[in-house]
């Protein structure tokens, strides 16, 4: 069995791979104080009620875009699991040439989504990641990692508007009826429904018109769900996205 790790700057989502399918996952509040002795605790106390046996692991791969939780998650695998953890990172094997400024400034996860993106649906292809930050990730014909676009998480924008504006309240995230709202509460949620679904498809509607071919624009994310339906060019939502790059990777890194 392979443990897939995916930390993220709000939640960390842990995956249990075996023969290539995902049998376990779990998602948890990102803490970069946590210790590697606290997440050996931790890591157990989900594995163990799920019939999971630590010895029975063979492999690990970590995709962190939060540095200082890379050395306890590493020390973890080592000490806890008995493994010597991949880490997303310069140096792996991805078949992803990165056509940017700075190769070495992509975040792990936009790679990994990228690697399961090409082998799930081939390309050229358009990966949004509604994560803390939303991030588009436009793959070429070829292959080929061609940059992409970050814009606020609709959580820091629900936050930002509750902090700087002192009369609008913090509200329930939810796609509403209608645009025209009624209250005060309806109103907040149609702008940040509505408003986001006109920036996605702005952004992808614009990368779209700059990439040769039509490519298939895949969602992912912990809200990636809510937006299916709602854009003109998302066109299917892979909850476990990641955790299937990261299973990729893993298995291509084992190729001699």
């Amino acid at each position: 069995m392979l443990l897939a790790i995916d930390v993220g700057n709000t939640h960390t989502v842990i995956g249990i791979i075996d023969d290539k399918q995902l049998i376990h996952a779990w998602r948890l509040t990102t803490q970069p104080a946590r210790t590697g002795d606290e997440y050996g605790i931790l890591f157990r106390s989900l594995m163990e009620p799920a019939g999971i046996d630590v010895q029975a692991l063979h492999g690990g791969i970590i995709s962190c875009v939060v540095p200082p939780l890379l050395d306890a998650l590493t020390s973890m695998c080592e000490r806890t699991m008995g493994i010597d953890p991949l880490v997303v990172g310069p140096g792996i094997r991805t078949g992803i040439p990165l056509r940017v400024d700075q190769p070495h400034e992509v975040g792990a996860d936009r790679i990994v989504n990228a690697a399961a993106a090409i082998e799930l649906h081939g390309t050229p292809a358009i990966v949004v990641d509604f994560g803390t930050a939303t991030t588009f990730d436009p793959i070429s014909k070829e292959g080929e990692f061609l940059g992409g676009a970050i814009a606020p998480g609709l959580q820091i924008s629900a936050e930002a508007l509750n902090r700087k504006a002192s009369k609008l309240p913090r509200v329930e995230f939810k796609r509403p009826k209608r645009v025209i709202g009624k209250n005060t509460v309806e109103n907040i949620q149609s702008g940040l429904f509505f408003g986001y679904v006109g920036l996605v498809d702005g952004i992808l509607e614009a990368m779209r018109g700059e990439m040769d071919g039509t490519p298939r624009v895949i969602a992912t994310g912990g809200l990636g769900r809510h937006f299916v339906t709602a854009s003109k060019f998302i066109e299917v939502y892979e909850e476990n996205l990641t955790l299937e790059g990261l299973r990729i990777l893993y298995e291509r890194n084992q190729i001699t």
